[in-house]
């Protein structure tokens, strides 16, 4: 199993408002992909980190082989996904992929 694990932090220029609009959607649109996407075997995306956070949201996602998580990113449903939901807001993102 492999474990991708992002964090993101919004662009500066959008409210608190519109930042929790913003997650929301990035949340439910990731989460949506669950069963999807061959190997894709969890997907949960944490959108209400506490205030000593310095991150806005976090994507914790497993996958049953490194091939698998390979195929995730060039998938077309996840690449209209990041590419409607997540890059066009995001000023940051940290990534972690390791093996459990």
């Amino acid at each position: 199993m492999v474990k991708h694990v992002i964090v993101w932090t919004l662009k500066d220029e959008y409210s608190a408002e519109e930042k929790e609009s913003i997650k929301k959607g990035i949340k439910e649109g990731l989460e949506s992909l669950k069963g999807k996407i061959p190997g894709l075997v969890d997907i949960k995306v944490n959108i209400n980190g506490l205030a000593s956070s310095n991150a806005d949201l976090m994507l914790d996602s497993t996958f049953e082989t490194e091939e698998a998580l390979k195929g995730y990113s060039v998938h077309p449903e996840h690449v209209a996904v990041a590419n409607g939901k997540v890059r066009p807001y995001t000023a940051v993102r940290s990534c972690l992929d390791f093996e459990v």
